[in-house]
């Protein structure tokens, strides 16, 4: 996200501090709000937490930080609050029961008994507010990905292969929702978090995402998300509705692709490929947590498409070289990926496997005959993906025709600069 007043240059930007403190801070101000005033006032509370940002951003900038920088967070956000619904006829009942607390509690920025033996994180709790079945499927994910983590429209947009458009209304039906019939935060029953769950799982596996392949223009990487979505799902793991296959499955995902986070660039922040990695940089620990989920989420008779996925990383991060990957078993991984979660994306990325394994003429046929959708047909993914399959059939023309469109759909430079190594390397090749 970017705090708004945000000034390019800044010593906070330099320090990383609105890129990664405020994303991370400004979620957890709205799940801690909603829980006191309740979730009809999230636009109300957003706003709170954005002023709040803006202050921070002028104050801190003038006289450094505060001891305690997510309690001065806390308080201007929560006074905010406070001073705009006082100033709304007909709220002072809800600012008598929800508002009025301990100033020392709120110092701590902890709230008082809004958990009631619950869900034990206001943040996790919010996402499953946010999954509420009332609200349109597509637009549950919108909401818990701006609210809650702090994602911009954008983001958004490009993460789920939208336009901004479509994301702001989106945005809107779901605030909608919450606004006319609010759920009661404290009757969600065992019965709607199960309901909600798989959703949840969804808006984790997302902030993860975009964390490990970000959509930022600036930042390729971004692993403040990527450590929260495991935190998250941490979390979720030691609750009762989330102690699942499929939860233990994401927890594998997510530790199978934590040991390559820092192999991945070089030394001046570029994207490598997985074959230009250097595989003694990749952490053997982590590794082995994430073989550990792997194991745990096995038992039962439960594959999701977690499960593909965490067994595809798995093949990754276990190969001895790129050369040596059991491509079939990453082929197998995407064929059962496909029929769980049918998606073109998969498709796509089978017949890369495909033609890892048995040549790039074999990662042709698959896609032969094959009509992307128009989500994927204008994404950077197909274009370079075809180059690639192109390009090493011998097919220059049709390489070039599918290189330049790749480049031109490169939605940040750190992208377009690993398409023209790879796509620029292969054209001298050919």
């Amino acid at each position: 996200m970017t705090a708004p007043g945000a000034q390019p240059g800044s010593n906070f930007r330099h320090a990383g501090l609105v890129e990664h403190f405020f994303r991370h801070e400004y979620g957890k101000l709205v799940a801690v709000l909603c829980c006191r005033v309740g979730v009809q006032y999230v636009e109300t509370v957003e706003d709170a937490a954005q002023s709040a940002l803006m202050a921070a951003l002028e104050s801190w900038t003038q006289g450094g930080l505060p001891d305690n920088p997510s309690a001065w967070l806390f308080r201007v956000a929560h006074n905010n609050l406070v001073g705009e619904l006082r100033q709304r006829a007909g709220r002072r009942r809800i600012l008598e029961r929800g508002i009025a607390r301990d100033p020392a509690s709120e110092a701590s920025g902890v709230p008082e008994g809004v958990l009631a033996g619950e869900v034990e994180d206001d943040l996790l709790r919010m996402l499953f507010v946010c999954c509420d079945d009332a609200i349109p499927e597509e637009s549950q994910l919108v909401l818990a990905l701006k609210t809650l983590c702090g994602f911009s429209v954008q983001e958004i947009a490009l993460r789920l292969f939208s336009s901004e458009a479509h994301v702001y209304k989106r945005l809107a039906r779901a605030r909608k929702r919450l606004r006319e019939s609010p759920p009661q935060l404290a009757e969600l029953g065992a019965d709607q978090y199960g309901g909600r769950l798989p959703r949840v799982h969804q808006v984790l596996y997302l902030l993860f995402t975009e964390g490990y392949l970000s959509a930022h223009a600036e930042l390729c990487i971004r692993r403040e998300l990527c450590d929260e979505a495991l935190r998250l799902t941490s979390t979720l793991t030691q609750h009762a509705v989330g102690k699942t296959p499929e939860t233990y499955a994401l927890m594998a995902l997510m530790h199978l692709h934590l040991p390559r986070m820092t192999a991945r660039q070089d030394g001046t922040g570029g994207l490598l490929l997985l074959e230009e990695q250097d595989r003694r940089r990749w952490d053997p620990q982590a590794l082995q947590t994430g073989l550990s989920w792997l194991a745990r989420s096995a038992q039962g008779q439960v594959f999701s498409r977690y499960h593909a996925e965490a067994g595809i990383a798995a093949e990754h991060a276990l190969a001895p070289s790129f050369q040596e990957t059991r491509w079939e078993r990453v082929v197998e991984c995407y064929t059962l990926l496909e029929q769980l979660a049918p998606s073109a994306l998969h498709r796509l990325n089978r017949a890369v496997a495909l033609a890892e394994w048995q040549g790039p003429r074999a990662g042709l046929r698959l896609l032969e005959g094959f009509e992307p959708p128009a989500w994927l047909a204008g994404s950077y993914l197909w274009a370079a993906v075809l180059a690639d399959l192109h390009r090493r059939s011998g097919q220059r023309e049709l390489a070039e025709q599918h290189r330049e469109a790749a480049l031109q759909l490169a939605p940040t430079p750190a992208i377009k600069r690993l398409l023209q190594r790879r796509l620029d390397g292969l054209k001298r090749q050919a």
